[in-house]
């Protein structure tokens, strides 16, 4: 799968059908910006979401993932191979999985504050956790300051602190807030807490906005974890 030719054909469909990028974030619950990273590569949409579309505009998931804009029928022969090579690589993970007991499991992260809407996953096994924060929107209204440092840093609330989780800081300068926010990508791999210990909101998002006063914007954004995390 090429996530460029996926983001090409998710375009297309758009612009087959005459929408714009608004129009098809809100056919399908979701924000314009992340309408945008589907069509610039930088993320994809849900299982459930690319379903959808492959049921409102007649193209199979398989086309869609395999970026084709055609839409001519496989040969029955091909089909069935390329059936059985896909149940062989399956059959083959799955017992690698099994074999190295390090089978990952997913959760959505979302936020529990009204001010910021917030997406990513949690990948997780009985041993660690990485953790993926793609989408962060402000809700809060119109801020066009252009500030001089904004500041965004990932913590683990223990007991009564808040402890920076490893490599979790991205600084930027001279950055409106919404443009900031727009490029935010935070990225964990191999950390040590397993989902399973995560406390409701005890992971929270901060973010420090800097004005040309000196003036530091502090914002706390709680995140949860959607569902019980499974041991």
């Amino acid at each position: 799968m090429d996530p460029l030719k996926v983001s090409e054909f998710i375009k297309k469909i758009r612009k087959d059908n005459k929408l714009t990028q608004k129009k098809l974030a809100e056919k399908y619950n979701v924000t314009y910006q992340a309408v945008s990273k589907w069509e610039t590569g930088r993320n994809l949409p849900d299982v459930s979401i690319l379903k959808q579309m492959s049921e409102d505009y007649n193209v199979s998931i398989d086309d869609i993932l395999d970026g084709k804009t055609g839409h001519g029928k496989l040969k029955i022969f091909f089909k069935i191979l390329l059936a059985l090579v896909a149940l062989a690589i399956i059959a083959f993970i799955v017992q690698i999985t099994i074999y190295i007991n390090e089978s990952f499991k997913f959760k959505t992260i979302t936020s529990s504050c009204d001010t910021f809407e917030v997406s990513g996953t949690i990948a997780y096994n009985k041993k660690k956790s990485a953790i993926h924060i793609s989408n962060v929107e402000y809700c809060g209204g119109d801020d066009e300051t252009k500030y001089t440092k904004i500041e965004s840093v990932l913590y683990e609330r223990q007991k009564a602190d808040l402890v920076e989780i490893k490599d979790s800081k991205r600084t930027k300068k001279n950055l409106t807030l919404e443009a900031f926010l727009k490029d935010l990508e935070i990225k964990i791999d191999d950390y040590a807490t397993t989902c399973k210990n995560y406390r409701p909101n005890s992971i929270i998002l901060e973010i420090n906005a800097t004005d040309t006063n000196n003036r530091v914007v502090t914002y706390k954004i709680p995140l949860e974890i959607k569902d019980k995390c499974e041991n």
